[in-house]
């Protein structure tokens, strides 16, 4: 059996924070850690080593953008999924910026909630629908302005591996593209994480960004 996926809920509403605990444990996670604040949050976050942060933007200080970076700067393989009453685009921007892989809004259910944590536990990047495009749009922008040289070409791929990164680009999750290509989940991931190596990449956004640059989606 493998170890349950340690989760840290941080919210500034108490029974908010409570349902959601509540919810993450009756579906198998261990909720490790809760705090009301931005200060408690990296207060707590290095003994709690937590594998997920469910963390609310709108805290106080610091910010839930501010706490999304400070966490990843202790333990850059954490992962943060923010879980907001805004949909705004500034906000999802800054989170994302700041690190975390996943942003949904908090009119989310149950059940997409859960599943978001499994899937950014995973490695996935999970947006709630219409914020995908949005994240990937601001990164060409940012490309442009920065005129950064071409990300290396795909040649450097192996067949599987640019078959899986046009999986990503759609969207779809390891388990998924598994499924799809009847690979192991395990296999899946390593052919992920070859092509974040050789692509000099850092996560499935960036991912998703560079194969539909490339006309791979």
């Amino acid at each position: 059996m493998t170890d349950p996926i340690r989760v840290m809920v941080v919210d500034d509403h108490p029974m908010w924070r409570d349902a959601v605990e509540r919810d993450l444990s009756a579906a198998g996670f261990e909720v490790v850690a809760t705090a009301a604040n931005g200060t408690d949050a990296v207060n707590r976050f290095p003994a709690a080593r937590p594998n997920v942060v469910v963390l609310d933007l709108q805290i106080p200080e610091p910010s839930g953008v501010e706490v999304t970076a400070t966490v990843l700067q202790h333990d850059p393989s954490a992962r943060v999924l923010i879980l907001s009453a805004s949909g705004e685009q500034d906000d999802v921007l800054e989170a994302v910026k700041a690190g975390a892989t996943g942003y949904l809004v908090k009119s989310a259910s149950r059940e997409e909630l859960i599943e978001a944590v499994r899937r950014v536990a995973a490695g996935d990047s999970v947006f709630t629908p219409g914020l995908a495009a949005l994240v990937l749009g601001e990164f060409r922008r940012m490309d442009r302005e920065k005129d950064a040289p071409a990300t290396p070409p795909g040649e450097r791929l192996t067949a599987r591996e640019i078959e899986i990164l046009k999986m990503v680009a759609k969207g779809m999750g390891s388990h998924q593209i598994a499924e799809v290509l009847v690979l192991s989940h395990r296999t899946v991931q390593n052919h992920t994480q070859n092509v974040l190596r050789k692509l000099q990449l850092h996560n499935r956004v960036e991912l998703t960004r560079y194969a539909i640059e490339q006309g791979l989606d």
